[in-house]
């Protein structure tokens, strides 16, 4: 059971005591990633999340990377389009010094200016690892192939010109504009008592900050397309379908489509692109759901020769999908999938804490497993019948990398 406290600044606590394990994962969410960025500033939400972790008024780089180590624990943050969150995870009997060090690092970086110039050494590198990596990258591209100039279409690590051209005061004021107490959540899972809110709270319970004025707009899906020529052994595809945003209720017939089609090795995608032509080693279908939107994307890799056979492939598939509806076979196998990887996925105190502050932060409430799982088991054909007429009734975004002269 999830209980959930709220301090008196507008901080929510969210905690699942785990009594049959010996770990504790504490994780800090903040409502902010590249969707609340400008053109200007794309990619400070990911910086910032890197800066944390580079000294405090009385710990250095070291001393926090040390401060975990010495007790056998993990630290680790990321960076979405929507969220940030730092996370550590600590034996039990260690749980209140990691707090107290992930409080540190919430309200006492000091954003040093040599350490930033370092720190934005490494993020260019990561920036160019992702370049080199064409499957990672083409993802982006169609974010923004789906969304054009709206943030949503921006990449969460931004750009070198804009990551050059951050300074110690827009860290700062970035982070007193979206650090806010109405936009943190406290997440916490694992052997731990209802008595850690307390503690949680004395941390995180009476800081103020005035949030900055939101201008959060709905994005206009488009079906653009684009194309980027790079000296590569493969064609990297990858086309975008409207999805749904978070807490829609057709997001769980929807895990059922996604699965029937490019979601596990007996997808059809799978089955039909890999195993049956041998047109890629890499296939699979995922959905990204958004405060107000949602992207289904399916991605695949082959050599430059075959890329009209795969794209051919795909949209035959996906005809076959719209014309033909699932089978009774594929939607009770995809129901017993969908729970098993549900349930499984949860067995850590970090998927536990994840799925816990996701929540909180984005829809505000908590479903048990049971309640998920009588859901699951109640999809009928027609539910599904509805999701595919509509995810699949547009053209979908399209992005591709492949070397020169590959475009079909």
């Amino acid at each position: 059971m999830v209980e959930k406290y709220t301090s008196s600044n507008g901080v929510r606590i969210v905690l699942e005591s785990m009594p049959s394990v010996r770990s504790v994962t504490i994780g800090v969410w903040i409502k902010t990633g590249s969707r609340n960025e400008t053109i200007h500033n794309n990619g400070i939400s990911h910086f910032l999340e890197h800066m944390f972790f580079k000294g405090t008024k009385t710990r250095s780089a070291q001393d926090i990377a040390e401060a975990f180590d010495s007790v056998g624990g993990q630290i680790n943050a990321f960076t979405s389009k929507e969220y940030t969150c730092f996370y550590a995870k600590v034996l039990d009997t260690h749980k209140a010094f990691a707090l107290e060090v992930l409080a540190d690092m919430f309200f006492e970086s000091t954003f040093d200016e040599e350490e930033m110039e370092r720190e934005k050494k490494v993020v260019y590198e990561e920036i160019k690892m992702c370049e080199d990596t064409p499957d990672d990258i083409v993802h982006d591209l169609l974010a923004e192939a789906a969304y054009g100039k709206h943030p949503l279409g921006y990449p969460i690590l931004g750009t070198e010109k804009q990551l050059a051209s951050f300074d110690q005061k827009q860290l700062q004021q970035y982070v007193e504009d979206h650090y806010t107490p109405e936009n943190v959540v406290i997440s916490v899972a694992g052997n731990v008592s209802h008595a850690f809110i307390h503690e949680i709270d004395a941390y995180f319970g009476s800081f103020t900050r005035n949030a900055s004025k939101e201008n959060i707009t709905k994005p206009v899906f488009l079906q653009e397309e684009i194309y980027r020529s790079k000296d590569t052994e493969q064609a990297h595809l990858c086309l975008g379908y409207n999805g749904y945003e978070a807490g829609d209720k057709q997001l769980y017939p929807l895990a059922i489509v996604n699965n029937v089609l490019g979601g596990s090795m007996s997808s059809r995608l799978f089955q039909e692109v890999r195993e049956k032509k041998g047109l890629a080693y890499a296939v699979f279908s995922y959905h990204a759901a958004f405060l107000d939107d949602g992207l289904l994307t399916i991605y695949a890799g082959t050599g430059k020769d075959q890329l009209g056979e795969l794209e051919e492939v795909i949209q035959s598939t996906i005809h076959d999908f719209v014309e033909q509806g699932l089978s009774e076979k594929e939607l009770r196998n995809s129901k017993e999938q969908i729970k098993g990887n549900l349930m499984l996925g949860l067995e850590s105190t970090n998927s536990r804490m994840s799925r816990n502050g996701r929540n909180e932060l984005v829809l505000q409430k908590h479903r048990t497993l049971d309640d998920l799982v009588r859901e699951i088991d109640g999809i009928t054909n027609e539910q599904i019948t509805h999701v595919i007429q509509n995810v699949f009734q547009q053209s979908p975004s399209r992005a591709l990398i492949a070397p020169e002269n590959s475009r079909i």
